[in-house]
């Protein structure tokens, strides 16, 4: 693929996260000093925000303002209900006002506000635009506003992802982690102490202390992390970017090892068995969200896996702009079979072979896939 052919779509998408995660920063510093009521359950009882919907909000209408209404296809993970209730009224002004705030911003990322702010009905408006349902053909911007949920109101790691997908394959990705610490050891600790930590040493004048966007384009074979904007900066993308590159570790009693935090749709005692199997020694890393993909990409782990639960199906948002990025930054990113992630059945990774097996090279893989082979008959899942 040649570099140049996606350009104006990775800029805009890098953009656009980049104002998502300024979103994101203000939502969750209210969520953690105050008892919020701007967190509902889903029917699943997961946890949704305000910052969800208003990411959510945000996003399309930008790519539409870019890219025409008519011609942008997003897949995401929010709709509207909740929010068109009748006795939702407060939470549907809290997100406009958000969306309105947000907006607002845009031209410090290089974006464009709109001319009058946005009434409610032109936020469920955007919120709706959102209902693709993907395929094998065309193109598809595939969000989630805030993958991890669970660690964003915790106050803790969480991610805002987009990527598209083009006749079926993810050709950019794009993951703003605003937590994300720029020191490895810190990822073992809640993302507040870290914060604690870096006020006690002295930033040098070529460094960040968290916060990044990472992203690529399909057949680079490069992946890039570039800081956050904070305060009054304005983004000079793609100034302050480098290239980041996956660990060279292929000794399993060496690679650190993450996996999801939530137990409900994942297997932590499989999990734990096979790593062990494999001569994995550390103790495992649990990070919310596509955070994982991250620390792979950017070398601060070695191997992600999750086996999902009998009866949960992985959705096409949680992985797309994670793999994209893992694979681009030298990293391997299959089905538990070997298999490579098939992004062109709808809404799911329809076909899935047991789980999802992400590693900083061939030989950790290849370890990895062959314990899954001898070990999956007499595991529990």
């Amino acid at each position: 693929m040649e570099d140049d052919k996606y350009s104006k779509e990775l800029d805009v998408a890098v953009r656009v996260v980049h104002l998502a995660c300024s979103l994101c920063q203000r939502v969750q510093e209210g969520l953690v000093s105050t008892s919020s009521d701007q967190i509902v359950s889903k029917d699943d009882d997961s946890p949704v925000t305000v910052a969800d919907w208003s990411v959510q909000a945000t996003v399309s209408w930008m790519l539409s303002e870019f890219f025409g209404s008519q011609n942008v296809s997003i897949v995401a993970e929010e709709d509207v209900q909740t929010l068109s209730k009748a006795d939702s009224a407060d939470l549907l002004e809290a997100v406009v006002h958000t969306v309105n705030k947000c907006l607002a911003e845009a031209p410090k990322f290089g974006l464009k506000s709109p001319d009058r702010s946005l009434g409610a009905l032109q936020v469920l408006e955007a919120i709706s635009r959102c209902s693709s349902s993907g395929g094998p053909v065309g193109r598809h911007w595939v969000l989630d506003p805030v993958d991890g949920t669970l660690g964003f109101v915790r106050g803790d790691q969480y991610a805002v992802a987009l990527a598209l997908i083009e006749d079926g394959q993810v050709v950019i990705g794009v993951l703003g982690c605003p937590n994300y610490p720029m020191k490895k050891e810190w990822l073992n600790y809640h993302h507040q102490h870290y914060r604690n930590m870096s006020k006690l040493s002295l930033p040098t004048p070529d460094s960040w202390e968290e916060g990044c966007v990472m992203y690529a384009t399909r057949g680079s074979g490069k992946a890039w992390m570039q800081p956050l904007v904070n305060g009054d900066e304005k983004l000079e993308w793609p100034n302050f970017a480098r290239v980041i590159r996956v660990s060279s570790i292929d000794d399993p009693a060496l690679a650190t090892f993450c996996e999801p935090v939530e137990k409900a749709n994942s297997n932590h005692s499989f999990t734990a068995g096979l790593a062990h199997s494999v001569g994995v020694r550390k103790k495992p890393l649990r990070v919310y969200s596509m955070v994982k993909y991250a620390a792979i990409a950017r070398g601060d782990a070695e191997i992600f896996m999750k086996f999902a639960r009998s009866g949960y199906k992985e959705k096409i948002w949680d992985h797309a702009a994670g793999v994209l990025i893992v694979q681009e930054a030298g990293g391997v990113v299959t089905d538990a079979g070997g298999r490579m992630l098939d992004f062109s059945k709808g809404l799911y990774l329809e076909g899935l072979d047991r789980g999802i097996v992400a590693c900083s090279g061939a030989t950790l893989h290849e370890k990895i896939v062959g314990a899954v082979y001898a070990s999956w008959d007499s595991s529990n899942l």
